[in-house]
């Protein structure tokens, strides 16, 4: 029984279906009609379809083209037909080969001539509906007008053109045009095929054919008495100033009256209807109605009873509708000349200009130059003697390890100067690099720097500090063409280069910026001067700044601006962030905010925050679904080193991950430290800082480890600077701008009209604040709690990383055993990087203490 059953639930074989098969129930092939249904309604199979009425097109569109030029020396063959197709001994000229050889001539000598190019717009047609699975184009409509097109224009070519060598007309067209002829005659034949010519345009285009305006009545000639038409006909009224119109008027219908001084009628139509809508209202008895002046004889009652009608559409008053003489005597016809536009609404107007995000301040002003100080002199002083001597000394030095040049030149900077020489053939350049010590020696000098080669100009540079320096002030770089008139997102001025120009480049294309320096090189000023450059450049719609100040005294002074450009965590009072918690929770909070912009790109289907702003601009994102424009956000971390100290990898990784993927969603890191160490400028940030500034370090190895090459120790100190920047390593004099010229660009701002609240950052929350604000459940607590304790009490040390080691763990689960033992009170709260305190101190007190925990 049991095999029984299971032989029933088996599937059937091929056997079993041949002989369902010829009992007539065929499982297999209603399966097949199944898929087949599928097949056809899936949209593969459209796209497969429509590009294959596409190739078609394009392949009788080139084998037509081609066929006009290459007929003639294909004709013998091709006129054996698709025989040629198997004789590979035969070629043709056409570039599609004999298929498209034999297609054109099937379709041009044999059927409608040149008009046969008319089929490929129907393949067109056919492809580009099938492709997008919508009506783009009406496929019968067009079919209609190939068909038409081709029948008339092959025999109106055949006609024109009868005993030319090229059939231009076609078989069919010859043949038509031969009919007409031996119906008609010649003429009457052309006679036929023009009227179908002067038939299609009047279809086509409804040209309007008016006669002239009649002849104005003379002065004193009574006026003409109304025509009333015979039976059937429209009354037709001959007096010059009757009104015509077409009632019933449809309701909402717009109403345009055209005036004509030549005309003595007004015609009123309805605008949104065709000519032949017209015709077909009259036809289904609408009438055409005339209403009169007064003095003017009414040609029949019909019209006298539609006149009122018209009157009460047109909202004319009741004397008016009864004739009253006196009354329509006094009116008079105000004719405007000009058309009457529809009333928008201020909404619709508004909507349609774009957003400008400027607008919520549209009183703020920029800072003007006025505020910043011209330091010294801007012209750079050359003295030539300085010049002779450190040439003579720069080429007597070379001779006396017998290295001769052919040619010197000097380009004088701010503090700088760059001689260039090109030395004699055979000389090795790296034997000039090992000289740099004797040159600077024989030149008195701080410290010069070789390049060697200098790229791009086949030279090598030697760069000597000038006995008189030239302070670059940041006012002439402000004031500049290339700063006001730039281009860039982010415009920063950072100094001038040895040549004595501007250097003026994008904080958006950087993306971001390594900076390192000695105390006192300049690294603060050249903080202020990226600031300053921002605040100038920038409406505080368009920039928020996170400012990260562990020294707590650098960039306080920026704090006035909190409403305008500074961004703050929620709940915090201060806007400059100096405590290391905090730094922590607002890197977090910058990287919620990067997620959450990718998201917004995302669903706008932008690429990067200018499209997203462009795109929001023009008022194609739903704000009610979250979309809103992005300012750029400037992440600027004053001392790196101290938060590496005390933080470590809680630092680290948020930053590392903001200079991976932030570029694009407009946040920006500019991070400085005094102490570029591989343990503080590690392999991560080093990878994704590709901008990089160093003012002068104390050791090769510290320019090494910034710049991946030497120099900048070679610097000579305040404000003298490398930057590393795609590649290239450029030697520029930062500008300097002082601290009472801060101070005087921040209350500048500061006394103009701000937001209500500053730039506010998404929530972060620590899962350590959380738990360790709970309180202690025993339940709850880790399987290794007194084991950790033990271990704690017994060492008397509070220090997670003693639990990693002596018990083997995670960060993440000692981490809970540390803050588990905080809430049961055997250890003390946070110290930063120093150890917990440990609040008791003997095994026999620990023990205590955890049966009074349970």
């Amino acid at each position: 029984m049991a095999n029984k059953s299971k032989s029933k639930n088996k599937r059937p074989t091929a056997r079993t279906n041949t002989k369902k098969a010829a009992t007539g129930t065929w499982k297999v092939e209603k399966e097949e009609k199944v898929q087949l249904k599928a097949l056809a309604k899936d949209e593969r199979t459209w796209k497969i379809a429509g590009t294959t009425f596409l190739l078609v097109a394009v392949f009788l569109i080139i084998s037509f083209v081609s066929y006009f030029f290459t007929w003639k020396q294909d004709f013998t063959q091709i006129s054996r037909g698709s025989a040629i197709l198997w004789d590979f001994d035969v070629s043709v000229n056409n570039l599609l080969g004999k298929l498209g050889a034999l297609a054109a001539h099937f379709f041009i000598y044999k059927l409608f001539g040149v008009a046969a190019v008319l089929i490929c717009t129907f393949f067109f047609v056919v492809g580009v509906n099938l492709m997008w699975r919508r009506r783009v184009f009406s496929v019968w409509r067009n079919l209609k007008y190939v068909t038409l097109g081709m029948l008339a224009g092959s025999a109106i070519l055949a006609y024109l053109l009868p005993n030319e060598e090229f059939r231009y007309g076609g078989g069919v067209g010859n043949m038509i045009v031969h009919w007409l002829v031996a119906s008609l005659g010649q003429i009457g034949a052309g006679a036929v095929l023009g009227l179908i010519v002067i038939a299609y345009f009047i279809w086509q285009f409804n040209p309007v054919f008016s006669f002239p305006g009649k002849l104005k009545r003379v002065n004193g000639a009574p006026p003409p008495e109304p025509v009333t038409a015979g039976a059937g006909d429209e009354p037709e009224v001959k007096e010059p100033e009757a009104v015509e119109k077409i009632a019933p008027v449809q309701e909402g219908a717009k109403l345009i009256i055209d005036v004509d001084v030549e005309k003595p009628k007004y015609d009123i139509k309805l605008v949104n209807k065709e000519p032949e809508v017209h015709a077909k209202e009259e036809e289904e008895g609408y009438e055409r109605i005339t209403v009169l002046k007064p003095g003017i004889k009414k040609p029949d009652p019909v019209i006298e009873k539609a006149d009122a009608a018209a009157a009460q559409e047109l909202n004319i008053p009741a004397a008016e509708k009864t004739g009253s003489v006196k009354q329509e005597e006094d009116l008079k016809l105000e004719i405007n000349s000009d058309p009457i536009a529809p009333v928008q609404p201020a909404v619709a107007d508004e909507k349609k200009k774009p957003y400008e995000p400027a607008l919520n301040l549209r009183n703020y002003k920029k800072p003007t130059t006025d505020l910043l100080e011209t330091h010294g002199s801007e012209k750079v002083v050359q003295d030539p003697n300085e010049l002779e001597n450190n040439k003579n000394q720069i080429i007597q030095t070379l001779r006396n390890y017998d290295i001769e040049i052919q040619k010197i030149s000097a380009t004088v900077g701010p503090t700088v100067t760059l001689y260039e020489i090109v030395p004699a053939a055979g000389v090795r350049i790296s034997k000039i690099k090992n000289l740099e010590d004797d040159i600077a020696l024989s030149l008195s000098a701080l410290g010069i720097r070789i390049i060697a080669p200098i790229p791009g100009r086949g030279t090598i540079g030697i760069e000597v500090p000038n006995a008189r320096k030239t302070i670059v002030s940041m006012k002439t770089l402000l004031a500049s063409e290339e700063f006001t008139k730039s281009s860039h997102s982010l415009p920063i001025a950072l100094g001038k280069r040895i040549d004595n120009k501007n250097f003026i480049v994008d904080l958006a294309t950087m993306p971001h910026l390594l900076m390192a320096g000695a105390t006192g090189q300049g690294k603060s000023v050249g903080i202020n001067a990226i600031l300053v450059s921002l605040l100038y450049s920038k409406h505080p719609s368009q920039l928020k700044f996170v400012l990260v100040d562990p020294k707590k005294v650098e960039l306080s002074v920026y704090s006035q601006i909190v409403n305008h450009f500074l961004a703050r965590l929620p709940n915090e009072e201060d806007a400059i962030i100096t405590d290391t918690k905090k730094v922590i929770n607002t890197l977090n909070a910058l990287c919620i905010e990067m997620d959450n912009r990718y998201d917004l790109l995302k669903d706008a289907g932008c690429r990067n925050i200018k499209e997203y702003n462009a795109k929001f601009a023009a008022r194609k994102l739903n704000p009610e679904r979250g979309h809103m424009f992005m300012p750029f956000i400037v992440l600027v971390v004053d001392e790196f080193a101290d938060l590496i100290m005390t933080a470590g990898k809680e630092v680290e990784m948020p930053i590392a991950r903001l200079a991976q993927l932030a570029r694009a969603v407009g946040i920006h890191l500019i991070i400085a430290t005094q102490r570029p160490s591989v343990n503080i400028i590690t392999g991560i940030i080093k990878a994704n800082f590709p901008a990089r500034i160093a003012f002068k370090v104390s050791s090769k190895i510290d320019s090494r480890t910034i710049l991946d090459a030497g120099g900048a120790d070679q610097l000579i100190g305040k404000g003298d600077m490398l930057i590393s920047l795609n590649g290239e390593i450029s030697r520029l004099q930062c500008a300097f701008v002082d601290t009472p010229e801060v101070d005087k660009v921040v209350d500048f701002i500061a006394y103009q009209e701000g937001y209500p609240e500053p730039f506010l950052l998404p929530e972060y929350i620590d899962e350590k604040d959380l738990e360790a604000a709970g309180d202690f459940d025993p339940d709850d607590r880790d399987s290794l709690f007194e084991d950790a304790a033990r271990l704690i009490v017994a060492n008397q040390i509070g220090s997670t990383s003693l639990l990693q080691r002596r018990m083997k763990l995670g960060y993440n689960r000692a981490g809970r055993l540390m803050d588990q033992l905080e809430q049961a009170g055997i250890v003390g709260p946070n110290q930063g990087s120093k150890a917990r305190e440990v609040l008791i101190k003997t095994e026999a007190e620990l023990q205590q203490h955890l049966d009074m925990l349970g």
